[in-house]
């Protein structure tokens, strides 16, 4: 009889809401939980920051595509750009035009030279251009691969806990462990709402980066080929 009623004091005292499984947590539960909410946050934080990014991104390539093919001097585009701070293929193109100059202020004569070291330049600029866009996308990938297993780790924990307490109550009552199993299988709900996010969006932002970072090299390209027919033009015969 005492032992039913031990039971019935559990069930009744048991908090099944967010809040209540949260704080009957153990404190291992607790700090797994925490950690995949904070987890959660930060991604949601590198979600928007990415999106506001890319769409900027995109929307400057745009535009200096539009400058470029639209018949302006290559000099004259260049005083415009080296003025303002600029990314993506304004920064390539910057980059390049600095090694031009520089190559014929110091009259090289050498046209292999000046085409090898414009491209090791292009290439320099396209990495840093590269490496500003894919910035933080590896947080992503860890939580989405990651969050499911430290949910699950906090969830194993929890249910040690749900045994421990039959052995203590010495009944198999649901009523007894059901508070330990809900706190414990709340981990793993948590880790699932951290990973799914973060997959999602890191498929789809590091296909953004991709595409962005192919429209850098396919610049990089056309403008190594107009430069060159530039040097072609200019070298002796």
């Amino acid at each position: 009889m005492e032992a039913m009623d031990a039971v019935g004091q559990v069930a009744t005292h048991t908090d099944f809401s967010i809040w209540g499984l949260f704080w009957a947590a153990d404190i291992v539960v607790k700090t797994v939980m925490l950690g995949l909410l904070s987890a959660s946050i930060w991604c949601w934080a590198i979600i928007v920051d990415k999106t506001i990014h890319y769409r900027r991104a995109k929307s400057e390539m745009n535009r200096f595509e539009r400058l470029f093919w639209s018949g302006q001097s290559l000099e004259e585009l260049y005083q415009a750009q080296s003025q303002k701070v600029s990314g993506g293929l304004g920064s390539v193109f910057v980059a390049a035009m600095k090694e031009w100059k520089r190559s014929h202020e110091q009259n090289a004569a050498s046209f292999i030279g000046v085409q090898a070291r414009l491209e090791k330049v292009l290439d320099v600029a396209i990495a840093r251009e590269s490496e500003n866009l894919e910035k933080r996308l590896s947080f992503l990938a860890t939580v989405g691969s990651a969050g499911p297993f430290i949910g699950l780790f906090g969830t194993v924990w929890g249910i040690m806990n749900a045994f421990t307490g039959i052995a203590q109550a010495s009944s198999t009552n649901l009523a007894v462990v059901a508070g330990p199993i809900a706190e414990a299988l709340f981990a793993t709900a948590i880790g699932l709402v951290a990973a799914i996010p973060a997959v999602i969006a890191y498929n789809k932002l590091s296909s953004d980066a991709g595409k962005m970072i192919g429209r850098l090299e396919g610049f990089a390209d056309e403008f190594s080929t107009i430069l060159s027919r530039q040097l072609e033009a200019r070298s002796p015969r």
